[in-house]
This record gives C-alpha cells, structure tokens and sequence, in this order.
C-alpha cells in the first residue's frame, strides 16, 4: 500500500515506521503527510518529527521536518527549538520572539529554519530586523524560510532584501516575488514587472496575479502583453489584475487606465479575454470588480461571443445597480443577433420587471423585425416600468425601419 493510502486512511503508524525506511524520497513524503495528518496532542509522531528533524541524513528531510512540525502547530515547533538547543521544553522564553530571533544567528541550519517558521507565525514586528537579516543566510532553506516571514509580515522594510532574493535559486525566487506582492506597494511591486518575460512559468504567474495591487497604470501594458503568454494560468491571472487595476486605481488615473486597457485588450486573443472576464463576471464577490468586466466585455468581446452575451445577460439581474447598468450598455454595444436572441428569452414574466425593462431597452437599440414583433405584443404589459421601455423601443425600431 502507498504512502498517500495509508494518509487517506489516517494510518499515521505506517506513515511513522516509513520515516526509518532506506529511501530518501520516501521519508521525506511520510515527514510531509505526518504534518498534513498530525495534531499537537499526537506525541508520538511529534517525536518521530523531531528525530527526523535532528538525525536525518538527508538535509532535505530534515528541512521537511520542520515545516511538518510547523504545520501540527507552535507546541510542536517550540520542542524542536528546545531539542535542538539543548534546553528544557517549559522554558517559556522561546515563544517570544526575541528569543526566535536570536534563533536565527544559531550554526545548526535547522534552527535557524525553525525560528523563521516560528516568526512568521508569531508576526510579532518587533522581530522583522532578524527576518530580514535572514534573507541573506547562507543556507537556501533558510533563505526561503525568511521569504515566507517577509510575505507574512507585509512590511515595506523587507522590500530591498527581497528584490536581491529575486536572483536566487528557483523556490527562493518564487517566495520572494510572493512575498514582495504580499507587502503590495509600487515599490515592492515595480520589480515584478521584469517578471512577466522570465522563463519560470510560475514567477510569472505570481507577477502577473500580484501587479493587479499596483496604486498606478504603469502595469497595464506589460499585463496586457502577458494576455500572450503561452500558458493559461498566467493569462488567466493578468486578465484578473487589469480588473483589478481598474479598480484599484486613484480616480485621477481611472480614466486614462481604462483607456489603455481596453486598447491593449482589444489587441488580445478574444478568447483569452472573455472566458475569465465572464468568470469575474457571473463568479466574482466584489461589485466593483464586476461592474469593471462588465463594463470592458462590451468593448473588447465580439458580438457572436455567447459566453459574452449570456453573462451579460444574466448581469441585468445584477443586485449592483451599476452592474446591471453596465450589462444593459455593453449589450447594446455589441449588438447583432445572439444579443437579440437572448434578450427575447428575458422578455416572459416570469423574470423580474426590472429585467425586462433593460432588456426591452436595449433591444431597442439593437433589435430588427422579429423584436418589433414581440414587443408590440407587450403594449398591454401588466407592468408600467416594462410598458414605458416597449413604447420607447417601439417607436426607434419603426422609425428604424422606415
């Protein structure tokens, strides 16, 4: 039976009894399913964590043992810290993070990693300077330990020793760039831009979804560039940070920003565009964020988009009046005959009065014979709101057509 068996059914036993097996690979699994699985009131795999932490061989087993230990809790990290210093685990000083940070100057490389698991869990600001300080550690784990603390803490102070991180080995990289979007300022932000062009499909990915936080417009064009990139997680994520852009911005750049982006959008591979637009759209939590793709999806979707022209749609039931209000413009931007048809099926009064009302608007705007047909059997609507929107729309579509 395979490790992640006996994880699924919970045989931590099995698991411990791998942590003396000949196989590296295989005791360093077990030490991460052990801490997946754990609970600080399980002493005995804590113990067996521990062993693995101290004695293993294998350095990278060792540096798992850790963050399993990390992971079943501050109890558990604070044995470690005692066992490897040689001192009683009551002693109450080693919660305090001056003493995590004295920690960080100590030989043995395993503490030095567990005290920077210990502070960034702890987030005690007081303790920042060693963390910091830690960036420059000779060993990688520590190294990417203390990127972790710096995402952590999201302090601006942490900005310089984390941009010189971003020319370290791959894992330490990939931190660091997490943790410079953590602390989100243009400072932080503006080294992540070089980012976007890097050969690490995942240094990509982080500076693409990280640079949406930017407070300015200048991220929009290389965001708009990335719309390009070969994979799809990270033209997937710089679609969602032009969005958010949008709506991060200071009002005196909004304009200038949209501007920009629905010129580089409109540059970009249609599909690319639209599917996560429709996702922020019809998915998304934050009003503002759909009002924006709403807004952008009819000036950068095409009119036979029907991922497009659905979502918009059903935004009209919007509980955001604004984004309800976008929807109904950018249907009428698109036009053509997939908006009509799926307005028409709006139109039944089994929706609210209030949908029908934008739908009937906008077919007005865009609707041929077949929509004059079927609104001028809504003239006796039971609705005043819908009666007022088909007399208007009526009278265009005639006047249209004469």
């Amino acid at each position: 039976m395979s490790l992640y068996q006996h994880a699924r059914e919970g045989n931590v036993d099995r698991l411990r009894d791998a942590l003396a097996s000949d196989s590296t690979a295989v005791r360093k699994r077990a030490v991460e399913l052990l801490g997946e699985l754990a609970d600080e009131d399980d002493q005995a795999t804590i113990d067996g964590l521990l062993r693995a932490a101290t004695v293993d061989e294998d350095a990278g087993v060792r540096g798992a043992a850790v963050d399993a230990l990390d992971e079943v809790g501050q109890e558990a990290l604070e044995q470690l810290l005692s066992e490897l210093t040689g001192g009683s685990g009551s002693e109450a000083e080693w919660v305090t993070a001056r003493k995590f940070a004295r920690a960080l100057e100590a030989d043995r490389a395993e503490l030095r990693i567990a005290a920077a698991n210990a502070l960034a869990r702890l987030d005690e600001p007081s303790a920042l300077p060693a963390v910091v300080g830690a960036l420059s550690d000779p060993d990688p784990r520590v190294r990417l330990r203390a990127c972790h603390a710096c995402g952590t803490f999201a302090d601006s102070r942490a900005v310089p020793g984390l941009i010189e991180r971003l020319d370290d080995e791959p894992r330490v990289r990939r931190a660091a760039a997490n943790a410079l979007g953590a602390v989100g300022t243009d400072r932080a932000l503006d080294p992540l831009v070089d980012l976007l062009e890097d050969p690490d499909e995942s240094l990509r990915r982080i500076a693409a979804g990280a640079l949406g936080n930017a407070s300015n417009p200048k991220p929009v064009e290389p965001l708009a560039r990335a719309l390009g990139d070969e994979s799809a997680i990270v033209r997937n994520a710089a679609v969602y940070s032009v969005i958010e852009l949008l709506s991060n911005v200071p009002t005196e750049h909004s304009h200038a920003v949209r501007d920009r982006v629905v010129s580089e959008l409109k540059a970009a591979d249609d599909e690319t565009v639209v599917e996560p637009l429709v996702e922020i759209l019809t998915e998304g939590k934050q009003s503002r964020q759909r009002r924006n793709a709403a807004w952008i999806l009819g000036r950068v979707a095409d009119s036979d988009s029907e991922a497009a022209v659905e979502a918009l749609a059903a935004a009209l039931d919007d509980d955001d009046a604004q984004t309800a209000q976008f929807a109904a413009t950018s249907l009428t931007n698109l036009g053509g005959p997939v908006v009509e048809d799926r307005l028409l099926d709006r139109l039944g009064t089994e929706r609210p009065d209030d949908v029908r009302a934008k739908a009937v608007f906008v077919l007005g705007q865009v609707g041929g014979q077949e929509t004059l047909n079927r609104l001028e059997e809504l003239t006796d609507d039971e609705s005043s709101a819908v009666r007022k929107r088909v007399f208007s729309a009526v009278s265009k579509l005639r006047a249209g057509g004469a």
